[in-house]
């Protein structure tokens, strides 16, 4: 049986050329299939922009919005008489017949499906004299494949690493150990950190900017050694990277990136800077996931960043910040954490009665109404008050333009802080200087640089970016609970952490059907 393929050029990372065919051969015309189409580099290329496409769809709400919801840092949001469901992540509560979390789990193993099929097929692509070229796209294809396997083992624990395209007898895979999984996610970010060159795309108008690099890989790498050894308790990364190699690799991504901080911290996020905004191809972004407002109101495209309209204000615009839906309302405990003086603090949050902005809640219909919202990712409107994406032409709900920051060169500093802290604590003190001498653009509020300073710290600079959950969770459960459990006195805000589901979200009701009994459900779950 042929494998068909649908190929998705993606326009915000990169232009393809247009194709040819002779009409005469005797070939599909209409579909592309992988029996007939890897044969040139520029098929091989489109092969990798579809891997690449899958990128896009993650940021309809799935692990960023779920897991900030699940943490500390927010609560469910949205309206008085939207579904239950965001309530649901924020209690730890669930309802199988909603299927929820099918859409992480499908994008996660459709990118892993897409990957797969990529370098299964670079062997019978004309190569010529390039051979560089086919590393390069392995490199990227491998990294990306350990992306997808990452996303889900992270929320899900026990997860069917896949690398090949399954056949119709390993439809019904059982999971796997984490230590198979993450042998497989280390062994691909590590041939894509060794064989990927020292370029760095992030500068203004560099038409790569928002592929796979050497020093995203070797951030990524240190991202998952920590996870990874954090949560289940191990010295390396399932046997294939040690901790001297990890720490020598973020080193490497510090010292040799041609990363840097953006001198303030609020022209990293268009609603904090406007006019000052750094642009999203800066010095920074050492990974994002590129989008544009090119859909104009298609929904049958993915260009638009769908997130967006989840966090901004519900109701209506108001003042210099665009309509959305009210989610994941912050956590004023969260904001009461910064220290005054802290620049992230007004950058990262909407303050409404601070900024004088007259939010009325009930006439708003919002749900857990914190007096708090997201200002990293809300999107702005223009001088006449009109949201900038419908000036642009485009749909408010799915035309949105800002770039998900994956991982900012801040991120890669305080991974090598932890990492250098027993090695080289001068080193681990140097890192975790350059972040909060940013933040408070001064060097007079450096603290002695520790693992609990250093975890804080993660959690004021990259709050609403999709990480503190999993930081809780690599810590225990103990570490976990003390900081989820809420109680206000006020019933709505009531959170209780359950330490039996072992931090893990619930998997999609229709995998476990689907799998006529080889998979189970998480625990804590049933």
């Amino acid at each position: 049986m042929k494998t068909y393929i649908k190929l998705f050029a993606l326009s915000s990372l990169l232009t393809l050329g247009a194709c040819s065919q002779d009409f005469l051969e005797n070939e599909p015309y209409t579909d592309k299939v992988t029996e007939n189409f890897y044969k040139t580099p520029s098929d091989a290329f489109e092969g990798l922009i579809a891997v690449y496409d899958v990128l896009q769809r993650e940021a309809y709400g799935g692990p960023l919005l779920i897991s900030e919801q699940a943490s500390d840092d927010c609560f469910g949001g949205y309206g008085i008489a939207d579904a239950q469901t965001d309530i649901e992540w924020d209690r730890f509560s669930y309802v199988s017949d909603k299927d929820m979390n099918k859409d992480v789990w499908s994008n996660a193993y459709l990118g892993i499906y897409r990957a797969n099929i990529l370098l299964e097929n670079l062997g019978k692509v004309n190569w010529g004299s390039d051979t560089a070229l086919k590393t390069r796209y392995e490199a990227e294809a491998r990294f990306l494949r350990a992306h997808f396997h990452f996303t889900a083992a992270k929320m899900f624990g026990d997860i069917i690493p896949l690398d090949h395209t399954v056949t119709t007898s390993e439809f019904e895979l059982p999971r796997q150990a984490p230590e198979v999984t993450y042998a497989l996610i280390a062994s691909d970010l590590k041939f894509a950190a060794d064989n990927l060159g020292p370029e760095n795309y992030s500068q203004a108008g560099n038409a790569n900017y928002g592929r796979i690099t050497k020093w995203a890989a070797e951030a990524y790498l240190a991202r998952t050694f920590l996870f990874y050894t954090g949560t289940y308790g191990k010295a390396d990364l399932a046997g294939v990277v040690s901790k001297a190699e990890a720490t020598a690799y973020i080193n490497d991504a510090v010292n040799n990136s041609g990363h840097g901080l953006v001198a303030d911290f609020a022209n990293l996020w268009l609603a904090a800077s406007f006019e000052n905004f750094a642009g999203e191809d800066n010095t920074e972004m050492v990974w994002a996931v590129r989008f544009n407002g090119s859909g104009k109101g298609n929904w049958d495209l993915h260009e638009g960043n769908r997130f967006q309209v989840n966090i901004a204000p519900r109701g209506g615009s108001i003042g210099k910040y665009a309509t959305g839906w009210g989610g994941a309302t912050v956590n004023p405990k969260l904001v009461d954490s910064y220290e005054a003086g802290d620049t992230r603090k007004a950058a990262s949050f909407i303050d409404y009665a601070g900024e004088n902005l007259n939010f009325d809640p009930q006439a708003r219909e919002q749900r857990q109404y914190t007096g708090y919202s997201w200002k990293k990712y809300c999107p702005i409107t223009n001088a006449a008050g009109t949201a900038v994406v419908e000036a642009n032409g485009g749909n408010f709900q799915i035309d949105n333009y800002q770039d998900y920051a994956i991982i900012r060169f801040s991120d890669v500093l305080l991974m090598a802080a932890e990492l250098n802290l027993q090695s080289n604590p001068a080193l681990a003190q140097a890192d975790y200087d350059r972040v909060r001498d940013r933040a408070f653009k001064n060097t007079t509020h450096r603290k002695t640089v520790s693992l609990e300073n250093i975890m804080k710290e993660r959690q004021l600079e990259l709050a609403l970016e999709g990480l503190r959950y999993f930081d809780l969770i690599r810590q225990g459960m103990t570490v976990t609970k003390a900081a989820i459990d809420n109680n206000t006195g006020d019933s709505q805000f009531n959170v209780t952490f359950r330490t039996e589901t072992q931090g893990w979200f619930p998997l999609p009701q229709s995998q476990i059907i689907l799998s006529n009994g080889t998979i189970t459900q998480n625990p804590g779950w049933n």
